[in-house]
């Protein structure tokens, strides 16, 4: 899509029967965050959104959820875990970034078209909010704990600053998100590796001494299967972070002869390859907080910055407490950032099918924040493992299905091979995806909360997983695969009779703007082609064009702007 703002020509305004208040029209700020990503907007390279995505990934949760782990459960039962949850993430993360990348969507329209239906993915988009704001909550809290130690300011104040300080870069959208990313990787990069050179140099023995941790309870030691299985659970709370990758990964520009290589390491790197660095960092959060038990003790230990300034001041003395706060600081802004800018996409999608409305990306950045914000002032940090571990039961059985579809049911033939996110050719609920979600969560969730006894709440993750991945196909053949499609796409679907390209501009006869292809659906009830947001938006059509008898006439849109 060309911008809404410049190219939208004075006739086709003058006939248009919706329009678009300045903040939702401008796509420069709004970033597609409702529709596909057209190829006129993916302008940056592979390896310009590749380190755009894994920017985001800054964030010292890692270094927390880590270091709970471990002083939970010892050494042997926290590398287990993290490496565990590690292997699933990447797993079922590898077709997801795949899928965005090649087509151009994000998670929640992923969703759609992967056996949840229109309303269906509702829910997940609820889902992912929640993942955007917990983690904004958790890590504002800790680098409010950073203004606390270095400024001396009260933590209701650091978790207001912390909350306000990210608002204006998410505020300008991806552009704006590629700049800080890069202006800010060679401070955090330094700052990532430097307290473990000051350890390596100072202290080398606390790196052998650590494989023979047992806990901070002084534990038996040694491999726990309820050890490991609850901390499996508990990192899985980071499964979600793929849905933010694939903020970004839409932006994938197509992959080509000449850049097919740079294109499939880059989608690798920046969907499934996060979690090598997470789980490094984990294994690194857990480490630190060892190695400053003594000094800090359990408590502080868990918090990053208090272990970080232990690790630097055989170096640095007095100056440790500065640095350490300028790099919790950094990581934290870069990824507080992403979390905003991904929650104000879920909620977008969310109110716009709930209201039919939509004012545009930028308002819901504020609802996000002050969720998060409430959560920060409620001291959520203090119950850290027990919300990680809740939460990741109902991620995995999300992310599951999803991964179910594109890995068993597309090739199988049990649901269509191409990725249909439109309103006009869905139906409401696809009983495939979301029924396996469903299904899947309530019975982890129930094992969690102990209805299975204590092996079934160590392994509720692993109960998520292994049914959403076997239900999603199960219902898919015991449904024939009825629910994907309401009816045929003939615009750019396989019965699509059209030999247009995807790049070919088509005018939406409600808003009066040009679109390309895939955001383009025939709608009867206004007689020509609609676009994407329009059709979600429309309140008045009740669904005609799923309703009416199979045999009439389509309308098929012709371009009417030459393509790009």
């Amino acid at each position: 899509m060309t911008d809404a703002t410049e190219t939208r020509p004075a006739a086709q305004t003058t006939s248009a029967k919706r329009t678009y208040v300045k903040q939702a029209a401008d796509e420069r700020r709004e970033d597609y965050s409702l529709r596909y990503a057209p190829h006129s907007f993916r302008r940056w390279s592979p390896t310009t959104v590749a380190s755009t995505a894994l920017g985001g990934i800054a964030y010292l949760a890692d270094f927390a959820i880590g270091a709970s782990i471990a002083m939970a459960f010892g050494f042997t039962d926290a590398a287990a875990a993290i490496a565990t949850a590690a292997v699933i993430i990447f797993l079922t993360g590898i077709p997801i970034a795949r899928a965005v990348a090649r087509h151009g969507v994000d998670m929640d329209l992923l969703t759609r078209g992967c056996g949840f239906g229109y309303f269906g993915s509702t829910l997940t988009s609820l889902i992912y909010a929640s993942f955007t704001f917990i983690f904004f909550a958790l890590e504002g809290s800790i680098m409010a704990q950073a203004f606390h130690q270095a400024l001396h300011l009260p933590l209701p104040i650091g978790y207001l600053l912390t909350t306000l300080i990210v608002i204006p870069f998410v505020f300008r959208g991806m552009t704006a998100l590629a700049k800080l990313q890069a202006w800010t990787q060679p401070v955090w990069l330094v700052g990532m590796v430097l307290p473990f050179v000051v350890i390596a140099f100072t202290a080398p023995g606390k790196y052998g001494a650590f494989t023979h941790f047992a806990g901070a309870g002084g534990g038996p030691g040694g491999f726990t299967l309820l050890g490991w299985g609850t901390g499996v659970g508990i990192a899985l709370s980071l499964i979600g972070q793929i849905g933010e990758q694939a903020d970004y990964l839409r932006f994938m520009p197509k992959k080509t002869g000449e850049t097919a290589r740079t294109w499939e390491f880059a989608v690798l790197a920046a969907g499934p390859g996060w979690v090598v660095i997470g789980a490094l960092k984990q294994l690194g959060g857990a480490f630190l907080a060892f190695a400053a038990l003594e000094a800090v003790g359990t408590t502080r230990a868990l918090q990053p910055i208090a272990p970080y300034v232990e690790a630097l001041r055989p170096w640095f003395g007095a100056a440790a407490l500065p640095l350490a706060a300028v790099y919790v600081v950094v990581s934290q802004i870069k990824i507080n950032t992403t979390n905003a800018y991904s929650g104000s996409l879920s909620w977008s999608n969310f109110f716009s099918r709930i209201t039919h409305r939509h004012p545009g990306r930028v308002w819901y950045i504020f609802l996000n924040v002050a969720i998060s914000l409430a959560l920060m002032e409620m001291s959520m940090f203090s119950a850290l493992n027990a919300l990680l571990g809740f939460y990741s039961n109902i991620g995995i059985a999300w992310i599951a299905a999803v991964t179910a579809d594109l890995v068993i049911n597309k090739p199988l033939g049990l649901s269509p091979r191409y990725i249909e996110f439109k309103r006009a050719y869905l139906h409401p609920v696809n009983p495939a995806g979301f029924g396996a979600m469903t299904i899947a969560s309530a019975l982890s969730i129930a094992a969690f909360f102990g209805a299975f006894g204590p092996y079934g709440k160590a392994f509720s993750t692993f109960i998520a997983l292994g049914l959403a991945m076997v239900l999603s196909p199960l219902i898919a053949w015991a449904t024939g695969g009825r629910y994907y499609l309401a009816r045929p796409n003939p615009v750019n679907g396989p019965e699509a009779a059209t030999s247009a390209a995807e790049t070919d501009l088509h005018t939406c006869v409600v808003c009066g703007t040009a679109y390309e292809l895939p955001d383009i659906a025939d709608c009867p009830a206004h007689g020509g082609a609609i676009c994407s947001l329009c059709c979600s938006l429309d309140a008045g059509c009740h669904d005609a064009c799923t309703k009416r008898p199979t045999g009439e006439p389509v309308l098929l849109p012709t371009p009417s702007v030459p393509g790009a």
